[in-house]
């Protein structure tokens, strides 16, 4: 089973059973900084560890985080960073490409190659096989949920499904991800499972019929998970939008940062 704990001061590492995977997540603190440095509700935009470089955050400030993330990573790693589009693309890594992928989910059994996934409300889903042979991440916003990225993810590994061992990150909450009613349906006309991820708000269409919902995407994940037959997953149970000294939160600030997990065979 997978855990999380503190690699450094708000720098969240995530423990495998193969012991040549490493893994970890930020914040939106820099790591090694206290918590106390920041005072309650003064973070704005992009303050603080922003690592998205598309999002019109100072380009210089961008790298210099970036590069800062690979002090925590094994000697000659490089980042793969890819540009998310809120699709269903898979991509294998083979060779390392300056140039960010256009994908929402990777693989790789290359040792170096650290395999990254931003969010800001969108859950960051890490995966690797027992033996530590190859490793994922998928970008699980809804609509990439909803487009079957997980099942596409798995189909691409060598790995059996009982085999693999997955992580949750952060995310906007089931008390805070307002979606409309095709949202929804999205997910209910593949599966009746999924209504349960679904709580109606209080407001009603004009025809009496519930428009609006909360939405639970890490259940919407794990139940897609234990469907597809993986059953060994952690979650880390933080809302992003709830936390604001903690987390960027997209649906909360609309012009945000963006935090990033991250995962490397060595």
């Amino acid at each position: 089973m997978t855990q999380t704990t503190k690699l450094s001061e708000n720098l969240l590492d995530i423990n495998w059973p193969a012991k040549n995977v490493l893994a970890f997540s930020t914040t939106r603190l820099p790591p090694k900084f206290q918590l106390s440095n920041y005072p309650p509700n003064t973070l704005t935009g992009y303050d603080a560890f922003n690592v998205g470089d598309h999002v019109g955050d100072c380009p210089i400030k961008v790298a210099s985080n970036r590069k800062h993330l690979l002090s925590f990573l094994p000697d000659n790693s490089k980042i793969q960073w890819l540009e998310q589009v809120h699709g269903n693309n898979v991509v294998d890594i083979i060779d390392y490409c300056e140039k960010p992928i256009v994908a929402d989910a990777a693989i790789t059994r290359q040792k170096n190659i650290a395999l990254a996934v931003m969010t800001a409300d969108c859950l960051p889903i890490l995966l690797t096989n027992k033996e530590g042979s190859e490793i994922a991440v998928i970008h699980a916003g809804w609509r990439p949920l909803s487009a079957n990225i997980i099942a596409r993810t798995l189909a691409k590994m060598k790995s059996t499904a009982d085999d693999i061992h997955v992580w949750l990150g952060p995310c906007i909450g089931p008390s805070s991800f307002e979606v409309g009613q095709e949202v929804k349906q999205k997910f209910c006309e593949t599966s009746n499972q999924f209504e349960t991820a679904f709580v109606p708000l209080a407001t009603k269409s004009a025809n009496n019929i519930e428009s609006k919902y909360f939405a639970n995407l890490t259940l919407i994940a794990q139940l897609q998970l234990c469907k597809l037959g993986v059953n060994q997953i952690t979650v880390l149970a933080e809302c992003t939008f709830l936390n604001n000294n903690k987390f960027y939160s997209y649906r909360r600030d609309g012009k945000t940062g963006r935090m990033v997990s991250v995962i490397c065979l060595f």
